[in-house]
């Protein structure tokens, strides 16, 4: 064996998208990944008139319902074009889409706050009514849940979004189901479901169904198909989203638990963009020397 050449990983079973941050998104069968993530991913968030802060499922004590919203971009995307405009569908089933003029005083009414739809996608947003420029940088709020093992408990601290962006942190969230059959095991009463923690690029491992294999992954380059190149920064630390209803998962603390007691927090890793590209279900996936 060529002890220099990447060592086959695995193999890409699923990719999603959340084109406005924090809301429910959708599954790709393609997707186009450039130097700030999979194109159309956290394009749009709600700002909140009265602060400015973006909103975020991070504190659900102020924004208690927006994982019952769903977004989805209108219309398929090609390398380097524009993000097209989103459409979002409310609790009560009803869509509206970013192009619409009422579509502030929509959201306002659906959220219960004085809030606006913002854009920020280094220039590349179309069909939006507020747009914000590249060196904005973003303030949310974080609730820490009464749970042992965490710098704070029960209480709600600031922080900062990563300039130009609606990322919590990195552009690229990949997970690996050999992580998520790992916490079933400790936690078998638990549902693992992909959706509660909102990878971006989900990879099934050729070897070892279990175990936190992505966390021999930081600090190395991991090739995705024939164009992807991906380099594997830190690990994912999770907080109370994971926890949080969605769809037909039902609350549960347990999930955030055995995450902090078995792996110190972390489900999966973070990676910036080291070559853009095309990727689909089934590409190959290897993981440098």
């Amino acid at each position: 064996m060529n002890l220099t050449s990447p060592a086959k990983a695995g193999a890409v079973v699923s990719m999603w998208r959340y084109p406005v941050k924090s809301m429910i998104g959708e599954e790709l069968a393609l997707a186009h990944v450039d130097n700030y993530g999979i194109s159309g991913d956290r394009s749009f968030a709600i700002v909140d008139i009265t602060d400015g802060k973006t909103a975020t499922a991070k504190n659900p004590r102020t924004w208690p319902t927006l994982f019952t919203f769903k977004a989805t971009c209108i219309q398929t995307l090609d390398s380097g074009e524009k993000i097209p405009p989103v459409k979002i569908t409310l609790p009560n089933g009803v869509t509206v889409t970013s192009e619409q003029s009422n579509l502030d005083q929509t959201l306002s009414q659906a959220l219960n706050r004085e809030v606006r739809l913002a854009a920020v996608n280094q220039g590349k947003v179309k069909g939006v009514q507020s747009s914000l420029p590249t060196s904005w940088t973003g303030q949310s709020d974080e609730y820490w849940p009464d749970i042992d093992g965490r710098d704070h408990r029960d209480t709600t601290t600031e922080f900062t979004l990563p300039t130009g962006t609606f990322f919590d942190a990195a552009s690229i969230h990949l997970l690996t189901t050999s992580t998520l059959s790992q916490l079933q095991e400790h936690y078998p009463s638990g549902n693992f479901a992909i959706q509660r923690f909102r990878p971006n690029i989900v990879v099934e491992p050729l070897e070892a169904p279990k175990g936190f294999v992505e966390n021999s992954w930081i600090g190395r380059t991991v090739a995705i198909g024939d164009e992807l190149r991906l380099a594997i920064t830190e690990p994912c630390g999770r907080c109370v989203m994971t926890t949080l209803p969605q769809g037909d998962l039902p609350k549960d603390p347990g999930i955030l638990r055995a995450a902090l007691q078995h792996n110190d927090g972390k489900i999966g890793v973070y990676a910036t963009v080291i070559r853009g590209g095309k990727i689909r279900h089934g590409d190959r996936v290897h993981v440098e020397p």
